[in-house]
C-alpha cells in the first residue's frame, strides 16, 4: 500500500480531526466506512498514548466492532449506557443543510439509532460527497425484511423511485445486513423534500429503515486536497 497516497492522507486527517474532539469519560458512537475507520484508528491511538481515559464505544456494524477491537477501544452496548456523548460517522452524500444519505455499507439502520442518540453527531467526509441535492450521485438504500421485498419494491416504484435489490460483490446472491435483512437501492430523479420522503418510506410495511438522515448531523468535517496536501474544513 502506498503510504503517501494523498486521498488516504486526507481521509486520515479528517478522521484525526474528529477523534480529537472526543473527551475522556465518554461513550462514543463508532460509525462505519473508510473515512470513519481512520477516526476509530486515531481514537485508539489517543487511548493507547494516555491522552484519553475511560472512553467506550458503541459500534454501528460488525466491521466497526472488529476495527475497535483491533485498535484497543473498549466496547459497550446501548443496554449498558444511559446515552452517547459523541458519534463519528461517514456519509455517502451531504447537502447544504447537512442532511445525509447513508447506507453504502448497508449499516444505516444501526447507524441511525446510534447517531440520533448522540448529543453531538460529527460527520466525516471527503469533498466529493458534497451535493446540492440528495440523490444526485448516490442511490437511496432501504433496508427491508426479506418476506416484504416484492411489495416494498412496488411501493417504492409508486413513489417515483426505481428500486433495485443490492447484490453481493464476490458472493452469490443479495447483500444481507447485520440484522439479516435485504437492501433495496432506489434511484429518485429528484428528492425535493428529504424529510417527508424519509417518513413516507419508513411507513411502508416491511421497511426497517432508509438511508435519509434529515436534521441529525451537528458538525460536518470535510476533507479536501489543496496542492496535494490535506485540508480540513467545517461545513
Amino acid at each position: 500500500m502506498v503510504t503517501d497516497d494523498p486521498v488516504k492522507l486526507m481521509k486520515q486527517a479528517v478522521g484525526r480531526a474528529a477523534a480529537a474532539r472526543v473527551e475522556s469519560n465518554t461513550v462514543v458512537g463508532l460509525g462505519t466506512g473508510s473515512t470513519t475507520a481512520y477516526a476509530i484508528q486515531a481514537l485508539g491511538n489517543r487511548l493507547a498514548k494516555g491522552e484519553l481515559q475511560n472512553v467506550v464505544g458503541v459500534p454501528t456494524s460488525f466491521g466497526a466492532e472488529v476495527l475497535a477491537k483491533e485498535y484497543g477501544i473498549p466496547l459497550t452496548t446501548l443496554d449498558a449506557v444511559d446515552g452517547i456523548a459523541i458519534a463519528i460517522d461517514g456519509a455517502d452524500e451531504v447537502d447544504p443543510q447537512k442532511n445525509l444519505i447513508k447506507g453504502g455499507g448497508a449499516a444505516h439502520t444501526r447507524e441511525k439509532v446510534v447517531d440520533c442518540l448522540a448529543d453531538l453527531f460529527i460527520v466525516v467526509v471527503d469533498g466529493g460527497k458534497l451535493v446540492d441535492k440528495l440523490g444526485s450521485k448516490f442511490l437511496l438504500p432501504v433496508e427491508v425484511i426479506p418476506m416484504a421485498l416484492s411489495p416494498v419494491m412496488r411501493a417504492l416504484a409508486k413513489l417515483g423511485g426505481q428500486p433495485e435489490l443490492r447484490m453481493g460483490v464476490k458472493k452469490a446472491g443479495p447483500v444481507v445486513t447485520d440484522q439479516g435483512n435485504l437492501v433495496i437501492d432506489v434511484k429518485f430523479e429528484s428528492i425535493d423534500n428529504p424529510g417527508e420522503l424519509e417518513k413516507t418510506i419508513n411507513n411502508i410495511p416491511g421497511v426497517l429503515e432508509n438511508g435519509l438522515f434529515v436534521g441529525v448531523a451537528d458538525i460536518v468535517l470535510v476533507g479536501e486536497l489543496q496542492n496535494g496536501q490535506p485540508l480540513i474544513r467545517e461545513l
